[in-house]
């Protein structure tokens, strides 16, 4: 009995370990077979991702190559169309020479003489539209039968200072910009006005009004054409809407124990002519008595027999 134990337990031992090691080898076995196929699938990503990689490598190159040609053929329009315009600009550039503008040239309105030169800011230095205004100037000089005396502010190249210069009166003319003073100076020279008794005073009209209150001097008719807005000489601030009403009553302070008329004129947008004569109505006219008329400036249409709207101007007279 004893020795058939034995024999069992050694059979039994001997399955065991036969069984382990074969549970050994198959655990090699499949740890192998794993590595493979492991290795297969690594072997599969790599060269996936070389092709990948070769694949937008080929994609790059391709956009650089089709955004090199866009360049090349963007340059080439823009130089075609740059030397278009440089074709077509030589041709305007020879047009506008053939009829190009002189830089300055004379205009002619009745006994005056204006030189007319075109600037930067649309000015040729003349406002045709006051031709109105000039010849109700000349009359009314003409008419008063003594010696007048005309103060002009705002005064620019002077067009109401030479027609009342030559009517007769004596002008003072004022203005805050040098450049124009001396263009006034050269249509007076022009019209033959070098030695009329005009004062040619460069100075912030403001100012130059109160020192002529404080010295006592008087004038028989006021002309001003204020601007909507500007600087004096020394940066003094202009603004009509603001400024006017003040200015005008101010300028009242300067007018004679019998004025024969005030002129007051606007380019400024919105700004009615009746509020010019509202102003006339209340600071001269109260003092003074006379009327007082406003209405538009304009240019004719000879086509259509219209009128091109310039600005408004209201005027008082004593009759």
């Amino acid at each position: 009995y004893g020795r058939h134990r034995l024999l069992l337990i050694y059979q039994q031992l001997f399955c065991c370990r036969l069984l382990l090691i074969t549970l050994r080898r198959f655990e090699n076995l499949l740890r192998t077979a794993f590595e493979h196929r492991l290795l297969r699938l690594i072997r599969r990503l790599r060269l996936r991702y070389r092709c990948n990689r070769h694949r937008n490598s080929l994609r790059l190159r391709l956009h650089k190559h089709i955004q090199l040609r866009i360049r090349q053929q963007r340059y080439l329009r823009l130089l075609g169309a740059h030397r278009l315009r440089q074709r077509v600009g030589q041709r305007l550039i020879i047009k506008r020479a053939q009829h190009r503008l002189p830089e300055r040239w004379q205009v002619r309105y009745r006994d005056l003489t204006f030189n007319v030169k075109p600037m930067n800011f649309k000015h040729t230095g003349v406002f045709p539209e006051q031709a109105a205004n000039w010849d109700f100037i000349d009359a009314q000089i003409r008419a008063a039968d003594r010696p007048i005396s005309v103060l002009n502010l705002f005064a620019y190249t002077g067009g109401a200072t030479l027609a009342a210069a030559r009517a007769g009166a004596s002008v003072c003319h004022v203005d805050a910009a040098k450049g124009m003073v001396a263009w006034a100076r050269e249509n007076a020279a022009s019209s033959g006005l070098s030695d009329a008794p005009i004062r040619w005073i460069i100075d912030d009209c403001a100012k130059f009004v109160e020192r002529e209150i404080k010295r006592g001097r008087r004038y028989d008719a006021v002309i001003m054409d204020p601007p909507s807005y500007g600087r004096g000489p020394s940066g003094e601030i202009w603004k009509l809407e603001k400024d006017l009403y003040p200015f005008l009553k101010l300028v009242t302070g300067v007018l004679s124990d019998d004025p024969l008329f005030f002129i007051i004129n606007s380019y400024t947008t919105g700004l009615a002519p009746s509020v010019l004569g509202y102003i006339l109505d209340t600071l001269v006219s109260k003092q003074y008595g006379g009327k007082t008329r406003c209405d538009e400036l304009g240019l004719p249409v000879t086509n259509t027999g219209l009128a091109l709207p310039c600005g408004s101007t209201g005027r008082w007279t004593k009759d």
